[in-house]
């Protein structure tokens, strides 16, 4: 079966099940590798993967240099700097902690939504959604407790990458949606310009002697008599699947079902990472944990309602002359 016959609702569950284990996968990875590894790895073997659809496809990179400068800003944002930080925030806190942080990429979007872009309805649904995602994140952090809440460095690390996310589209939609001609090109662009990125961190994390190691790419075993195998499988299963077909499948969801279905992925990920860090990984969840994730994912939750509301009232009011469907 070919990949244009296959469903949407199949790839939808296949991204939610590939982004959901993409925590468990860096967790892997860690066991050889260090974080700045991990992300120079994932994003240069799914740029591989994108840019080989692309050519297959007959398709082309964006050739306007002002398009470059937005992809620098857009690939830093949505690859090189979040996938770097939900690598160290690792090092430090669980897998399902890791992938609750993810879950305020929407809560993250709609504040900067709200400092920056004109013309934007809100609704009752997206502003009670940003409070209970900030009430949510101050429940999993428990200022009031000592010992059970968790690293709090680690995981601000998680929820600086979340919200890199939400910079990285809050900018693609201010200046790089105009040079998106569909297709592979931006996404290709992005991870093109990310894997530079990360190539010239890597050498000058590398060189200026922060790894301890005899080149860039070599491994460091966490656990004496442990295997490289394995956490090398799993950071390129994370690039070529998670990060190289994913980004493709997103975008045959969007087009077929829509924005808003295509961005309900983001619920259910951290689900998938919470139940894998505990089944697979034998990781411990508080209970004040699940009380905080369980506030962002309805903040969350709301926020989409909300971008519906928003969406409808601005389509109305297109019509009638009103004003611009932002």
């Amino acid at each position: 079966m070919s990949a244009t016959r296959v469903s949407w609702q199949v790839k939808w569950i296949g991204l939610v099940l590939i982004w959901g284990s993409s925590f468990l996968l860096m967790k892997v990875g860690l066991g050889a590798l260090a974080p700045l590894q991990i992300s120079t790895l994932r994003v240069v073997s799914g740029a591989v993967v994108v840019v080989t659809l692309l050519h297959l496809g007959r398709g082309r990179l964006p050739s306007e240099r002002r398009a470059w400068l937005h992809l620098q800003v857009v690939g830093f944002f949505l690859c090189t700097a979040p996938f770097t930080l939900f690598a160290l925030g690792e090092t430090r806190v669980s897998s399902a902690l890791a992938g609750i942080g993810n879950a305020v990429t929407p809560i993250a979007t709609v504040v900067l939504t709200m400092l920056f872009v004109r013309d934007e309805h809100y609704s009752l649904p997206r502003l009670a959604g940003v409070v209970l995602g900030f009430v949510g994140v101050v429940v999993i952090m428990q200022p009031w407790a000592v010992h059970e809440r968790p690293d709090l460095l680690g995981f601000a690390m998680t929820l600086a990458a979340g919200t890199c996310y939400g910079v990285g589209w809050t900018w693609h939609r201010l200046h790089l949606k105009r040079y998106d001609p569909g297709g592979l090109s931006v996404p290709a662009g992005q991870l093109v310009s990310a894997s530079g990125q990360l190539v010239l961190l890597l050498t000058a994390w590398w060189a200026l002697g922060g790894s301890g190691l005899s080149a860039p790419w070599s491994a460091h075993l966490a656990r004496p008599g442990g295997s490289v195998l394995w956490p090398l499988l799993g950071v390129l299963v994370l690039g070529m699947v998670g990060t190289g077909w994913a980004f493709t499948a997103q975008f045959d969801v969007v087009r077929a079902a829509g924005a808003t279905v295509g961005t309900s992925v983001t619920y259910l990920i951290p689900v998938v990472s919470v139940l894998l860090g505990v089944l697979v990984l034998d990781e411990h969840v508080t209970a004040w944990t699940l009380v905080g994730f369980a506030f962002v994912l309805a903040g969350a939750v709301l926020i989409g309602l909300g971008n519906r509301w928003a969406t409808s009232h601005a389509a109305r009011r297109a019509a009638r002359g009103v004003g611009p469907a932002s």
